[in-house]
């Protein structure tokens, strides 16, 4: 596994040519050139990132202002009446909002729809996750193809699909194939017994790394002491502590990044957002004061005069995985599939070559579009197993599944990867006790 992440880090702090990334678009790609030329040859400095920001993002309060009054006025979810709210606090929140069903349990187009509206979420990156949550976590039979933001539910509507062969999962259900171990504010699973309830001393942790009146892209790479010792915390303490490619190494992340790029209050004076400290407690239900915060399970609320990103400025699959690079880089351990195998601190990464066949491994994953390759089919190739016992057939999740990833992987000129070594993950038993076994 060593090998795969210093070739991450070397294909992403090289000056590799415009061809090699082929999928960005041009203003991201003129993004990365300016951020690379300025910042010695790695485009993850903080004085050039808020920099480049400042240049070339604008703020209007009237595309940008999130209602929070009228149909969007708060409203508190009734948990014991069969509300869901679970592990995600922005989709929490848009469910308290009228952005989302109040019952929490949402069409995948509603949930796309509701985080572009609050957020500024960009049309690839809310696409893709509210269909992986809709075919892996929720109903992709149904007329209405949705999930739960919660924990399971027998509702109908969205979860009414034929051929569904047991309830949804929904988010809280979803341990290790969505949500997953190292979350920014929730404990491990294993640890704790749940992964959907903040952990007053994560959040107090959070709370204390963001730093004061700074432009938010700056508050996110601040964080990166906390993201290690988050990370740490599941090494040193969960024997189960288990870091796949999906709910790992990619979603874990987004508890790091999502508050200030999509939470931040964006203005004037901070165009790319200010997440100041009470706009993070009010995204995620808590009250009082640093040392004796108080939690509200599901009571999440967007604050009054809060505006989003701006129009042009969504955040986007590119933009997300620069943010995961960021800490990748400090780290590799972070983009380290594996796990720890029966006790604490017995973590073993898991080979690329071994997984694959032999193609990929850790050199070719710098080669050309190979790591956006692998992402993408790794998820492909794992959908059937992961799907068996979910669907009576799942042709039509693998087809909704293909269709979403389809267009990422269009003209890449993939290497044709007939499936996965699934068997080397049987030795972590992480992954093990999420599949019941």
């Amino acid at each position: 596994m060593r090998e795969f992440t210093l070739t991450v880090i070397l294909a992403s702090c090289l000056c590799l040519p415009v061809a090699t990334f082929p999928h960005l678009n041009e203003k991201t790609l003129q993004g990365l050139i300016e951020l690379e030329q300025g910042s010695n040859g790695c485009p993850f400095s903080d004085t050039n990132i808020n920099e480049r920001t400042k240049r070339q993002v604008g703020f209007d309060p009237v595309t940008q202002h999130v209602s929070t009054t009228g149909k969007h006025a708060w409203l508190a979810p009734n948990i014991d009446a069969g509300d869901k709210r679970g592990p995600c606090p922005g989709l929490n929140a848009l469910a308290n909002h009228g952005y989302l069903p109040h019952n929490g349990i949402a069409p995948a187009t509603t949930i796309i729809q509701g985080v572009k509206d609050a957020y500024g979420m960009a049309d690839d990156l809310a696409s893709f996750l509210a269909i992986y949550g809709t075919i892996f976590d929720g109903d992709s039979l149904s007329l209405t193809p949705g999930y739960s933001i919660g924990g399971p539910s027998a509702l109908g509507g969205v979860l009414n699909g034929t051929g569904i062969l047991k309830t949804p999962s929904g988010l809280t259900g979803s341990h290790n194939n969505y949500e997953g171990d190292t979350s920014s504010t929730r404990g491990d699973l294993y640890l704790v017994g749940n992964n959907d309830l903040l952990q007053i001393d994560n959040f107090q942790q959070y709370y204390d790394a963001l730093l004061d009146n700074t432009p938010a892209p700056k508050q996110y790479s601040a964080l990166f002491p906390f993201r290690q010792a988050r990370f740490n915390d599941s090494l040193e303490n969960n024997p189960y502590f288990f870091f796949p490619q999906f709910a790992g190494v990619l979603v874990a992340p987004a508890g790091y990044a999502f508050p200030p790029a999509l939470m931040s209050n964006k203005s004037a004076e901070y165009p790319e957002g200010y997440l100041d400290k009470e706009t993070f407690k009010s995204f995620f239900a808590v009250s009082g004061e640093p040392g004796s915060f108080t939690y509200k399970p599901g009571y999440e609320r967007i604050p009054d005069n809060f505006y989003k990103r701006a129009i042009g400025n969504e955040y986007t699959i590119p933009d997300f995985l620069l943010n995961v690079l960021e800490f990748g880089l400090q780290d590799p351990r972070l983009l380290s599939i594996g796990g720890n195998t029966g006790s604490p601190n017995s973590f073993t990464g898991v080979d690329v070559a071994n997984l694959t066949g032999g193609v990929y491994n850790g050199a070719s994953l710098a080669q050309g579009n190979n790591l956006q390759c692998f992402t993408f089919q790794l998820i492909q190739a794992e959908a059937p197993g992961l799907l068996t016992g979910v669907y009576e057939n799942v042709t039509t999740a693998l087809k909704m599944l293909g269709d979403n990833i389809g267009p990422s992987l269009a003209g890449l000129g993939c290497p044709q990867l007939e499936g996965v070594d699934e068997a080397l993950y049987e030795g972590y038993p992480g992954y093990n006790k999420a599949r019941g076994v």
